[in-house]
């Protein structure tokens, strides 16, 4: 499994990111299913309405219901976990969904993220192991 972030998702629905191929090429290369948390799948549904309307949002809730992309929930370990990663990266800072990413990774040891977002260059499973980003050229 590969973690998901928002951008990779709103990117491989909307042909009008500036992303998409890249997004879309990457997606080839990774075994389904992805799996996010509600906080990432949240914002890439806001944003997905917000740039191309229901139809994108549509296509965002299909994945989920084909089972191509799986929606993890966070035990209360995980939102804490999430709280403390905030407040550790807050320099950075870390959005929400972001840290429940990386509470999720650390959970179900996951070491790889289909993002856009070249903060995850930056945070650490455990506080030690670096992502592996998809794709590799995030800048």
């Amino acid at each position: 499994m590969t973690l998901a972030d928002a951008g990779p998702l709103i990117a491989i629905l909307d042909r009008g990111d500036s992303h998409h191929r890249q997004c879309v090429d990457a997606l080839d290369d990774l075994a389904a299913p992805l799996i996010t948390t509600w906080p990432a799948f949240t914002e890439a549904i806001y944003l997905l309405g917000d740039r191309v309307g229901w139809r994108g949002q549509s296509l965002l809730w299909q994945l989920v219901l084909r089972g191509d992309l799986v929606l993890e929930n966070l035990d209360q370990a995980g939102v804490k976990r999430s709280h403390d990663l905030m407040k550790k990266y807050r320099d950075v800072p870390m959005d929400l969904a972001g840290a429940t990413l990386v509470a999720l990774a650390e959970r179900r040891r996951l070491y790889r993220v289909f993002t856009l977002d070249a903060d995850f260059r930056i945070y650490r499973i455990n506080g030690r192991k670096p992502f592996e980003l998809v794709p590799d050229d995030v800048d």
